[in-house]
């Protein structure tokens, strides 16, 4: 067996992945746990378990405040799927999600340095992951939700922040968005434009698109479209979700109708969330020096080739080309501000504080058009993410 994958590293070094060796590196899974506490001999057993550790149960039986000085819970991630919306592979159920769910955990240590739990659910009822994840609520610290269908991520993520006294995030929306927002911050320094005066067109209203239209108009960007595979959403449309009403309202300044070929008239960027195509014809509509992030994974809306014909600046959600929006940019400092600032929630200060801190990096380096997002590999994100999430936290007290 030797089906083999290429993969990119930055961008430019491809890498030949086989089979065998992907496979052999998942036997067992990717995480395992390990001690903080010695237990070398009788002494060590007696203060780690049995007599010494009933001390610590009794001490948080009176005080359950000192549970997060003396368990981990305060500082574990719990990441949830219930396997409805994995990669690019859709709905594969719990079992066949747990893969991505450990590699996301290890990328949470790795990059956050927090110590994460995968849970992948049999069940995609709201009410019952709510109640599951309530009955555990004493084992964890914080709550990444990931690869969770639209409309239910949207009710499921809003049930937990009011359910759970922690940190909750669906990183699929949330994750994306913030990257999106520092990529788009310095793209419009490159092409010489303030974000507030930038109109955008986001094609996608579904977990992604529509955290990004948040994010957005918490950036103070107010010209924003959205489209789904109906054309765009506007207020006199009768068959939208509740959710996509909502945004009706406040998006679409301009009251623009129709399709995508309407909504890129004079747009100066295009952010695609959406796995369709984007007709090269409609492109040339857009604004000189436009920018254009084509997002899906493994293809894009459009191909960077051709985006390059008509936009100054290009990004992928792929890392192969350049400026990939990369979600492992986001998460793993914003939990770990959440956390370290005791922050019972993650808010959007919080979150566009993550997008400054991220698109900073960038700057120091110097901007061009193919450099306006650092590399997912960056030691230097996370901790600037975790500085400016906990001043974001101080500054809402």
């Amino acid at each position: 067996m030797r089906n083999a994958l290429t993969a990119i590293a930055g961008n430019s070094n491809s890498i030949e992945l086989t089979d065998e060796e992907i496979f052999a590196a998942h036997e067992g899974g990717k995480l395992q746990i390990g001690l903080t506490a010695p237990l070398d001999d009788k002494r060590d057993l007696s203060i780690a378990y049995t007599p010494g550790v009933a001390q610590v149960s009794r001490a948080i039986n009176l005080d359950p405040e000192l549970a997060k000085r003396y368990t981990w819970a305060s500082r574990l991630v719990a990441v949830v799927s219930d396997g409805t919306a994995v990669l690019g592979l859709g709905n594969i159920g719990a079992a066949a999600s747990l893969p991505v769910m450990e590699g996301k955990a290890a990328l949470f240590k790795k990059f956050g340095g927090l110590d994460s739990i995968p849970l992948v659910l049999e069940t995609t009822d709201v009410d019952e992951i709510v109640e599951t994840l309530v009955r555990l609520r004493s084992s964890f610290g914080a709550v990444n939700l990931e690869d969770i269908a639209a409309p239910r991520c949207f009710e499921l993520e809003a049930k937990l922040i009011e359910a759970l006294d922690m940190p909750v995030m669906h990183d699929d929306q949330h994750g994306t968005a913030v990257v999106v927002l520092a990529a788009l911050t310095n793209a419009a320094k490159v092409i010489g434009r303030e974000a507030a005066s930038l109109k955008v067109v986001i094609s996608g209203a579904g977990a992604a698109g529509i955290a990004v239209a948040e994010i957005l108009l918490a950036a103070g960007i107010t010209d924003v479209i959205l489209l789904d595979s109906r054309g765009i959403i506007h207020t006199d449309r009768g068959d939208l979700t509740e959710i996509k009403a909502a945004y009706a309202a406040r998006t679409n300044p301009r009251s623009i109708t129709g399709g995508t070929t309407q909504a890129l008239d004079g747009a100066d960027v295009f952010i695609g969330v959406s796995s369709g195509t984007v007709p090269e014809e409609t492109l040339a509509k857009m604004s000189a020096d436009a920018v254009i992030f084509a997002l899906s994974n493994p293809d894009p809306e459009i191909h960077p080739e051709i985006a390059h014909k008509y936009a100054k600046v290009v990004a992928t959600g792929r890392s192969d080309f350049a400026n990939q929006i990369n979600n492992v940019l986001a998460f793993p400092g914003i939990f770990r501000g959440a956390l370290d600032a005791g922050a019972r929630r993650i808010t959007p200060a919080m979150k566009v504080a993550a997008a400054e801190a991220i698109a900073g990096i960038a700057a120091q380096d110097g901007l061009r058009p193919d450099y306006i997002i650092p590399s997912p590999l960056d030691e230097r994100v996370a901790p600037a993410v975790t500085a400016a999430v906990i001043a974001a936290a101080a500054d809402a007290k």
